[in-house]
């Protein structure tokens, strides 16, 4: 598409040129090897989860939590294509899906301590004698096993990340995607949150007629960190709690809430339309996401008290309770009690920024 107020520059953004507080562009090396300047009102940071930008604009701590380890497996296809498949292995989940009508995607997750190494075969001997014989037998197993013998050049790590989305206060600039915002890549939920909040920006500064008003600039970006918060802390508290509740363990507590998300998941009707609807973006309510963590939760504590409520038992349930409560009050923290149980912003994001059956 070729529009005529549009220059395109390919090039290494070096550092952004910043005076007395504001950013007033960036330095960049193209391809020749030169360093230019390039100046403007508004700069715009989205230098993905390895962004270099990112600490000159805002103050962010990234956490490594785990690792993928991913391949591709060629020339084959799964039973079911059209849906991602989520392992509760151990000591951490799979997942396998299709990517192309020919290629399926294989990434199992490793902790970041104990990562097998790939030249020296580590790594395969991991995915055929530890992952693989907990993958259902047939179509799925076959495939997974396949990708390993196949590609043996091309299994990839990859750090997964999490970062609060810290409010940027300097002039001039804004960070987005996974240089603003990060969560556990289980739930594949990255452009879930970066596509929405490029539009919330796009419709916030349409009606600026210039971008030089700083002032006013900075405004409308910080009702934009507001805005986005029912999706935004929806996915990042789905993500958080899938990557702490999905590690397995010898402690009965933190296993019986491992096994009660698998119930309830896959135990049918609202209790999986509900999570799913959250899962795949459609219904950004942060209470929603409360209410089905509090009922795992109690799925869980039922579970360990069951036949009998011995001491044991009861302790282990009460441990779990303090568990959920650990991590709801974590996130809480982080995404702000306000933007996650008042409902009227869930629905005025709702009313504004999701398509309605007319429209599709």
């Amino acid at each position: 598409m070729n529009i005529g107020s549009v220059q395109l520059e390919e090039g290494t953004v070096k550092f952004l040129i910043e005076e007395k507080g504001v950013v007033k562009g960036v330095i960049y090396k193209n391809s020749a090897g030169e360093e230019i300047a390039a100046f403007a009102p508004l700069t715009v940071v989205c230098d993905g989860c390895y962004s270099n930008l990112r600490r000159s604009a805002v103050d962010n701590k990234v956490e490594v939590l785990s690792y993928f380890v991913g391949y591709v497996t060629k020339n084959t296809r799964l039973e079911d294509p059209h849906s991602m498949h989520l392992i509760f292995s151990k000591p951490l989940p799979c997942v396998v899906y299709q990517i192309t009508s020919s290629e399926v995607r294989c990434a199992a997750e490793v902790p970041a301590d104990s990562i097998p190494s790939i030249a020296n075969g580590e790594m395969v001997k991991f995915l055929k004698k530890t992952v693989a014989p907990q993958i259902p037998d047939g179509n799925l197993r076959e495939i997974f096993l396949k990708g390993v013998e196949e590609g043996l050049l091309e299994i990839k790590t990859t750090a997964t990340k999490s970062m609060s989305a810290k409010q940027c206060d300097k002039k001039g600039v804004i960070v987005l995607g996974d240089a603003f915002n990060m969560r556990h890549p289980i739930i594949a939920s990255g452009m879930m949150v970066a596509l929405p909040d490029v539009l919330i920006l796009l419709n916030l500064l349409r009606p600026v007629p210039s971008f030089s008003k700083t002032k006013k600039v900075l405004e409308l970006v910080k009702s934009f960190y507001i805005i986005r918060k029912p999706m935004s802390a929806t996915v990042n508290t789905l993500a958080h709690v899938f990557s702490e509740v999905l590690v397995a363990t010898t402690d009965e507590a933190r296993e019986g809430m491992r096994e009660s998300c698998f119930n309830y998941l896959s135990s049918g009707g609202f209790r999986t339309s509900g999570m799913m609807a959250i899962l795949g973006g459609m219904n950004p309510r942060p209470l929603s996401l409360v209410f089905h963590l509090v009922c795992i939760t109690l799925t869980a504590m039922g579970h360990l008290l069951s036949p009998f409520p011995s001491p044991r038992r009861f302790w282990h349930s009460l441990r779990v309770f303090a568990l959920a409560l650990k991590m709801l009050g974590a996130l809480l923290g982080d995404e702000g009690l306000k933007e996650m149980l008042i409902t009227t912003n869930a629905a005025s994001y709702r009313r504004s920024y999701m398509a309605t059956a007319s429209d599709c």
